[in-house]
């Protein structure tokens, strides 16, 4: 599975940014998807996922600003990223897991500067 992301950019505090992410190279729908994020010197944290069915999770940092969406005819996911802190900065990776299998983007960068 090949995982496409795009999105990133640079924005001011409080600012908003969306980012895209979409699978291909599969029949299948991945059961879950996600955002991930790696700050400079930071481990990667898991930031939002989604189920098939629609259930998702986020961090607690980022709860009340981020949403993640997907559109399972397009095996694609979807990151709204609204209030955005100089703590969101990071390089952004989507995350798709199909039957156990997980594979990973190329990462897409987020700079909110203050």
């Amino acid at each position: 599975v090949q995982l496409q992301a795009s999105g990133g950019g640079q924005v001011q505090a409080g600012g908003s940014l969306r980012l895209s992410c979409a699978a291909s190279g599969s029949i299948l729908s991945p059961n879950y998807m996600s955002w991930y994020r790696q700050a400079p010197g930071k481990q990667r944290e898991l930031v939002a996922g989604i189920f098939s069915g629609g259930s998702t999770n986020y961090a607690d940092s980022v709860k009340g600003r981020f949403a993640i969406s997907r559109d399972n005819a397009k095996n694609a996911v979807y990151l709204q990223m609204n209030s955005l802190k100089p703590e969101d900065t990071a390089v952004y990776y989507c995350n798709a897991v199909i039957y156990g299998l997980s594979s990973w983007g190329q990462g897409t960068l987020v700079t909110v500067s203050s």
